[in-house]
């Protein structure tokens, strides 16, 4: 087992926009009882570790960054035995640091990954995919003949997650900044596409539930959306946030629920649905079953360099990328 190995990580040792991102040569020692030693071979690119970055999310600095990578395991800890040196595997939650090229991961948080999942499939759909999985199989299940609004429908969580609701049956409106996109959100199990940039999403979505709404709204737009999401809803519909790309929800008093008809509304987070080990099993097995039958195709549209986290971050924020982006170490 090795016991010290140097690596390369992407830090942060002050919140701020992406000039805060350095590039730190570490030494990370042997994994602990209950740890494995992963070498990454991808790393996911996801909103959170911009929300990270600048402070949303506040962590203990000096930190690394990064929700989810794959790779091979290269040391175990004492009391692991789900896991052997020499396994491919994957994870999408536990503490932050997948921005790197080793590091010591929590064995509970690391599942297998079957030989037709590829690190760069696996880095890209681990915590994009296992989101959708508990936001359509498990918050509330969605059912054949629904009708859902799915916003950011051509992110990385959108396409996923709306190809999965077509597969079960699901009719998905999918919300979309340009037109470009909605041509994508459309290729990915969108059945309507509203362009925010020129359409009204509360008047469209009445529109097309015969002004009746939808029982479920899934929103990781945050701020922007929130209350034309609330609008979108039917009486005691449920409004799913899960994100806030264009900043935090501001507090919500109860009468915006009880004034459209005794809404309901979560604010789940991935950590929450993979923390019981058992759970993270059943759902990654679905969701490399969804996707290793080709009912779910993944778009790795961008790939970068790990040092050049800091431009692939830029990309993102300003939703210059579509799908999944990976990190290569």
């Amino acid at each position: 087992m090795e016991h010290n190995k140097t690596i390369h990580a992407i830090r942060i040792h002050k919140h701020g926009g992406p000039e805060v991102l350095t590039w730190d040569e570490l030494t990370v020692g042997a994994p602990g009882p209950g740890e494995v030693q992963i070498e990454h071979k991808a790393i996911g690119l996801n909103f959170i570790e911009i929300y990270q970055r600048d402070g949303l999310y506040a962590m203990p600095l000096p930190t690394s960054l990064g929700s989810e990578a794959a790779g091979v395991v290269l040391a175990v800890g004492d009391g692991v035995k789900h896991l052997a040196v020499g396994n491919r595997v994957a994870y999408a939650s536990g503490p932050a640091g997948a921005y790197s090229t080793a590091r010591n991961m929590p064995a509970n948080h690391v599942v297998k990954l079957p030989d037709h999942v590829s690190f760069e499939l696996a880095a890209s759909i681990m915590l994009k995919g296992l989101t959708a999985q508990y936001l359509l199989r498990r918050i509330r299940p969605v059912q054949k003949g629904e009708t859902v609004l799915f916003h950011a429908a051509a992110g990385g969580v959108g396409q996923i997650a709306c190809q999965w609701a077509n597969y079960l049956g699901v009719r998905v409106i999918g919300t979309v900044s340009t037109d470009e996109k909605a041509t994508i959100a459309r290729a990915h199990g969108c059945a309507e596409v509203i362009v925010t940039s020129r359409e009204n999403v509360v008047e469209r979505v009445k529109a097309l539930t015969d002004g009746k709404g939808v029982p479920v709204v899934y929103d990781s737009v945050g701020k922007a959306t929130f209350t034309d999401s609330l609008d979108c809803l039917k009486p005691r519909g449920l409004m799913v946030s899960f994100g806030n790309a264009s900043g935090a929800v501001d507090p919500v008093p109860l009468t915006m629920l009880a004034q459209r008809g005794s809404l309901m509304l979560t604010r789940p987070t991935l950590a929450s649905f993979t923390a019981d080990r058992a759970e993270l099993e059943e759902s990654a097995a679905e969701l490399f079953e969804m996707v290793g039958s080709g009912k779910i195709k993944i778009n790795i549209n961008q790939r970068f360099a790990l040092k050049d986290a800091a431009q692939a971050q830029t990309k993102l924020a300003a939703r210059q990328t579509t799908g999944s982006t990976v990190l290569i170490p």
